[in-house]
């Protein structure tokens, strides 16, 4: 006897059950998102339009805020100093872990040596930036105790505001070139070995190969990595939080710090609100601009 083939009608039933079980599993996060993103952006984007000091009802101002955001010389140079973080920071950053990864896929495959790289991203970044705060003491710090053996002057790190941007990029270097570095390591082992067997055959060098394959083969990865470390980097706050608190003379009252001190200092929310509201603009617009730029839906791997 012929087995009883399911009725087509059966089929919506068993979709309807998948998906209800999708969305118990996708509860949690939605949620999460809902509460923690959805609702406080909704709610920043209302108060930037308030003027509000949280002791008293949120007063509607219209786009006083803004107007008042445009002709604000502190903020224009918040953006600015955030702007050249941003600069030294990445720039600095992506060619390290670069390098480091391709020595990672190169020369070991140790799960040891991966470890020891990610190891400075595992530790607390308040942590890393008052032990480094402490190192680079003009007078005490055992960094320009060593300048001193070298015959070099002490330099005021985190005093000098020629240096104290420098000095906080390069504090995040150390801390998050190891796991940018693994980002991108994962990336270069997508790659297919025969491409580098078939460049060694036809005699290429290795810088030849890393800028002729290597380097298009990791666009889509590369294009990734600098999103993330992009808007990481424009939202860069604790290392100024606990060193320089936006000094010396505004040199590193990056944005994030402006918007905290409006906020919790002068109990400006509304106008705190606007900077944040056009913070996230900037980081749409750079992140957009970065895929775009970088083509990262697109790949030379056939």
């Amino acid at each position: 006897m012929a087995k009883d083939i399911p009725h087509r009608n059966d089929a919506p039933s068993w979709r309807s059950r998948e998906t209800r079980v999708a969305l118990v599993f996708l509860a949690p996060a939605l949620l999460g998102f809902l509460t923690f993103f959805a609702w406080p952006t909704l709610r920043g984007l209302y108060l930037s339009l308030t003027d509000y000091d949280l002791l008293s009802a949120p007063e509607f101002s219209g786009l006083d805020n803004y107007r008042r955001l445009l002709e604000d010389d502190v903020f224009w140079n918040s953006l600015w100093v955030t702007l050249e973080y941003v600069v030294i920071n990445i720039g600095v950053q992506t060619v390290v872990a670069l390098g480091i990864a391709v020595l990672l896929h190169r020369l070991t495959r140790s799960t040891l040596i991966r470890g020891v790289v990610l190891l400075p991203y595992l530790i607390s970044n308040v942590v890393v930036a008052l032990v480094w705060y402490w190192m680079s003491d003009y007078s005490l710090g055992v960094i320009n105790q060593m300048l001193g053996w070298a015959g070099v002057d002490a330099i005021g790190f985190f005093g000098d505001p020629d240096w104290a941007i420098p000095t906080i990029a390069g504090i995040n270097v150390w801390r998050h070139m190891g796991y940018t570095a693994l980002l991108i390591f994962a990336g270069l082992q997508t790659i297919n070995r025969d491409v580098y067997e078939a460049a060694a055959v036809d005699g290429a060098g290795e810088l030849r190969v890393f800028f002729r394959i290597t380097l298009p083969l990791l666009r889509p990865v590369l294009a990734l990595v600098l999103v993330l470390t992009v808007i990481g980097s424009w939202q860069v706050f604790d290392t100024v939080a606990v060193t320089t608190q936006g000094g010396p003379v505004d040199s590193t009252r990056v944005i994030q710090y402006y918007i905290f001190d409006q906020a919790f200092t002068r109990f400006d929310f509304g106008y705190a609100s606007a900077i944040s509201v056009v913070l996230f603009l900037i980081l749409a617009g750079v992140a957009f601009a970065q895929l775009k730029l970088l083509r990262a839906g697109e790949s030379d791997q056939s």
